[in-house]
């Protein structure tokens, strides 16, 4: 459908799902082992609505959020360098359009820190998957008659982890317990010693979190925060169908693809492999620094 409106090439963000999970798990890695240098826990940082939320409730954490970029901006960030690089491309002709169920993405392209390839942002446009199903629509395209093509390369491939990316909880979900308005569990990592981590989604619940963290009631190594409930699968730019909730159903298909994936491990990725042997070196290495981490306290976020 998109080859009909005109896109030249389309990628799955799962690729660089991928990307984050080998960036942010080894920087968790690189942390853990070195526990005294840093403020704990560890919060992800792909929502752009947690981030902000957090900068502007609770900016004495804003030191604990990772700093790997999210999939979206990984992917613009290698599509105007190394994608840009292989295929003989000016990167300052290289527009870049995200695809996303999520509003924040598009205040999230806008950050002056997101514009580590060539000076340019490294994501041109947002638009949501609400405004892609208007934008079909408007071309008189149906996408269910039209017969599936694959992802360009050699961006396009993602694993099963990357495909639960938009689920709350990722790979931890089936680990997690608990009756409180989110979830934890305690992992027993043999050398290393126990790991306690929690899942949270919307920002109520994330709230509640916060303030049990801030009075010392709970303690964890590493929180996974989305803001919208059920993750990304229930996004503030999905399509909406009246009197109907669809997040816990489109949670429920992702897993489903995750486990049916050929591939299920990000660092099995091929094309991964790849990006790090020709381009980026290692995880958190000096070009893999520059392109896909980023200074969360480079910029303002004013409590409203």
């Amino acid at each position: 459908a998109l080859r009909q409106i005109g896109f030249d090439y389309i990628f799955d963000t799962n690729f660089t799902a991928d990307l984050t999970i080998m960036e942010e798990g080894s920087e968790f890695v690189e942390r853990f082992t070195h526990r005294d240098q840093y403020s704990w826990p560890m919060f992800t940082s792909c929502c752009p609505g947690w981030v902000r939320f957090l900068k502007s409730q609770y900016p004495q954490y804003t030191a604990n959020l990772s700093t790997a970029k999210s999939p979206q901006q990984m992917f613009g960030a290698v599509a105007k360098s190394y994608f840009a690089e292989k295929m003989g491309l000016d990167p300052h002709k290289v527009f870049v359009v995200s695809l996303m169920p999520c509003t924040a993405k598009k205040a999230e392209c806008e950050l002056p820190t997101m514009k580590d390839a060539c000076g340019d942002p490294d994501v041109d446009v947002v638009l949501t998957t609400r405004e892609m199903c208007r934008l079909f629509r408007s071309d008189c395209i149906r996408p269910a008659s039209l017969k599936s093509e694959e992802f360009d390369s050699p961006l396009g491939t993602g694993t099963g982890a990357a495909v639960i990316f938009g689920s709350t909880g990722g790979v931890m979900d089936a680990a997690l317990r608990g009756d409180k308005p989110w979830k934890e569990a305690i992992f027993h990592v043999p050398g290393i010693g126990s790991l306690r981590v929690a899942v949270v989604s919307g920002l109520g619940n994330t709230r509640a979190l916060m303030d049990a963290l801030a009075k010392g009631d709970v303690q964890y190594d590493f929180v996974e925060v989305m803001a919208c409930p059920g993750g990304c699968a229930g996004g503030g730019g999905q399509p909406i169908h009246e009197g109907t909730e669809y997040a816990s159903y489109r949670g429920d298909q992702l897993w489903n693809l995750d486990a049916n994936a050929a591939i299920r491990f990000s660092h099995e990725n091929p094309e991964i492999q790849t990006l790090y042997q020709e381009y980026l070196g290692a995880p958190l290495g000096e070009k893999s620094h520059h392109l896909l981490h980023t200074d969360h306290n480079a910029w303002q976020a004013h409590p409203k």
